[in-house]
């Protein structure tokens, strides 16, 4: 009876090979999961701020995954024989490594050349909001310090943009983690050294190529029509992240709410 179990098949999506032996080993087989981290990332992110740009973003990470697809089976150049027995797969280019520096360069892309926060617009909504607050004033003393007080926290806590340099860095450290996911396929013996840059080479390529789509889309308006659709709209896309922080822009309208619920409470002790 034995014999008649269906034999268990493997589902290697996440299955790594490393020597468990070796700490450098283990660490390569972690970083292997990074592009799987990143597409929990890209879906998070998708739902929790329905931004345009991510949205844009992933749909180029999917458009450069079909490239190196394709490219494997046109190039059709095996592993190294020891991952190569394990049936793999074809290694022309490194899919890791494809896939990680597409996202590195197509992030530095979007914070160094798209992402254009305007420190001056948020400064001139700061002030607004204080001669808001005074200007709302018409009762005691206790109820202008109160108001007072909240205006100047919000001061305290208001967020200041990444200036060009913060981005730099933050695109820096982005292109680190994937020159090491990049090396650990090496390490594990899961590419050659030109496997791994011919992938390095084409998502760097891909990055390029699909900013250079996205910045026609944008500008031409087809971007902002599609955002316009009915069925996009019921999804609550939207298209901020260019322009402004996501993390700022709903700081400020908690710290909104708080002083409103701060001069009812004593509009109704004064009462």
């Amino acid at each position: 009876m034995a014999d008649d179990v269906t034999p268990l098949a493997s589902l290697s999506l996440t299955h790594v090979y490393y020597n468990p032996d070796d700490p450098v080993s283990l660490l390569c087989a972690w970083l292997a999961l990074v592009p799987q981290a990143l597409c929990v990332v890209y879906a998070t992110l998708i739902w929790s701020t329905r931004e345009a740009e991510v949205i844009l973003m992933f749909a180029g990470q999917l458009a450069c995954e079909a490239a190196n697809f394709a490219l494997k089976r046109l190039i059709k150049e095996e592993r190294p024989a020891r991952i190569h027995a394990t049936g793999k797969g074809y290694g022309m280019p490194s899919s890791h490594a494809q896939f990680a520096f597409f996202w590195a360069v197509a992030l530095g892309l979007f914070l160094l050349g798209r992402h254009t926060p305007k420190q001056v617009q948020q400064q001139k909504k700061r002030e607004k909001r204080k001669q808001n607050v005074v200007g709302n004033v018409t009762e005691g003393g206790s109820l202008l310090k109160t108001l007072t007080d909240s205006a100047t926290d919000l001061e305290k806590y208001a967020h200041e943009p990444w200036s060009f340099v913060h981005r730099a860095v933050a695109s820096l450290g982005a292109l680190a983690l994937a020159g090491a996911v990049a090396w650990s396929r090496i390490y594990l013996g899961y590419h050659t050294e030109k496997q791994v840059l011919v992938g390095c080479g084409a998502g760097t390529v891909c990055a390029f190529a699909w900013y250079g789509v996205t910045h026609v889309v944008r500008q031409s308006g087809f971007l902002s029509q599609i955002l316009d659709f009915p069925v996009v709209r019921w999804f609550r896309v939207r298209d901020l992240v260019v322009e402004e922080d996501l993390p700022q822009s709903g700081w400020e309208k908690w710290e909104e709410q708080r002083v409103a619920k701060r001069e009812l409470e004593q509009r109704k002790k004064g009462l």
